[in-house]
């Protein structure tokens, strides 16, 4: 009996590694082709002809005198002015992740504490506002920013995004903030601590974590975000995606795909590399806010 238990054990092991193997293999393969394909040459890459081109680089061989080129990267770069929006980009997230884990942090813990009704509304009206479409909001702001002649600029888009995004914050902060012990608190104002310096001093050294994890996810919406930055921002000063998505070209117009693929290897590695640093205390902070939900 237990020669068979062990038996299906290991069919069942082998199955998930399998299972899993083919699902790493079928989620990475896409970037690991886009990443290949950003050296070479349009007629490579988006060849009708032979797929087998992209891997080879026939044609980027003939138009460059070698089987790979950075010449996409160069060009979407400086003629494209990519490092603009990348630039543009490190502000706004920098910005949104700021103001979102400082207002985050400070209601969030005060909800937690507060023994008032009112506290549970203000999480339901938040859970409210975040389920709504990005794009009913922000179709709202068009026309008094347009009024107010502050369209197009990279402040007013930090303010909506924080915004969109203060709801989630505060909710995943909330339930961290609910799995720290109240008597941390009470022994702090005990010893005559305030309550901002039972706050900063104690209760924020153990919820790091959470804040890490917080952060992260504030962090992806502002790097990620389309709807809000392409309505809400001029050329001049687009971010990443929509720069991306205007390198595409329109029906109207035709666009530089070799730009754009090498735009989104541009600016999907930065964001792989800060979520494989950060992986640790994001798996820690997940789990520690799934205690309490």
């Amino acid at each position: 009996m237990e020669s068979k238990v062990n038996k299906y054990s290991k069919q069942f092991i082998l199955f998930n590694s399998i299972f899993i193997f083919c699902w790493l293999v079928i989620s990475i393969f896409p970037f690991l082709w886009t990443f290949w394909g950003s050296f070479k040459v349009k007629a490579d890459f988006f060849s009708r002809a032979d797929w087998w081109y992209t891997v080879s680089g026939v044609n980027t061989l003939i138009e460059t005198g070698g089987r790979s080129t950075l010449e996409a990267y160069i060009n979407s770069w400086i003629e494209g002015e990519f490092w603009r929006a990348a630039r543009n980009t490190a502000i706004v997230t920098f910005s949104v992740v700021t103001i979102s884990l400082f207002l985050g942090t400070l209601g969030a813990y005060a909800l937690s504490r507060s023994t008032y009704k009112y506290a549970f509304w203000i999480l339901i009206a938040a859970l409210v506002f975040r389920a709504m479409p990005h794009i009913t909001l922000v179709s709202g702001y068009l026309f008094p920013f347009f009024q107010l002649k502050i369209w197009g600029i990279l402040p007013t888009t930090i303010i909506v995004l924080v915004a969109i995004n203060q709801p989630f914050t505060l909710w995943l902060l909330y339930s961290f903030f609910k799995t720290v012990p109240k008597e941390l608190d009470e022994s702090a104002l005990i010893d005559g601590a305030s309550y901002f310096q039972a706050f900063r001093h104690i209760i924020m050294p153990v919820m790091w974590p959470g804040v890490i994890t917080a952060g992260l996810f504030s962090l992806m919406l502002a790097y990620n975000d389309f709807t809000v930055t392409a309505l809400l921002l001029n050329q001049q000063n687009y971010t990443m995606v929509p720069k991306i998505n205007a390198f595409l070209g329109t029906v109207e117009h035709g666009g530089n795909y070799m730009w754009a693929v090498a735009s989104v290897v541009s600016a999907t590695a930065p964001l792989f590399m800060i979520v494989m640093f950060f992986q640790r205390q994001l798996i820690s902070g997940l789990t520690t806010g799934a205690v309490k939900g």
